[in-house]
């Protein structure tokens, strides 16, 4: 379960690094895809929850870390027009 962490671009240039616990956010994210917000918003929210239950099942107990990251992400994609452009730079 190789933690990942996933960069992306928001319109004005800006690049956010985003962690995962696992390498599961490859399945949702592509580096060069462009996506709106909510779209992101929307699958950041099931890769990271699917992150944090795959270390539930690993150790015993969600990862505090899936859940923090998920919050940042809220907090900075949420503020952006849902239909913002963002890039995936990096996994």
């Amino acid at each position: 379960m190789p933690e990942t962490y996933f960069i992306v671009q928001l319109p004005d240039g800006t690049l956010h690094s985003c962690y995962s616990p696992s390498s599961i956010v490859k399945n949702y994210f592509k580096p060069g895809a462009s996506l709106t917000a909510s779209e992101f918003l929307r699958s950041s929210r099931l890769a990271l929850t699917e992150a944090s239950e795959r270390v539930r099942a690993k150790f015993g107990f969600s990862c505090s870390a899936a859940a923090d990251s998920l919050s940042e992400i809220e907090a900075w994609a949420g503020a952006l027009p849902p239909e913002a452009p963002l890039i995936i730079q990096k996994i």
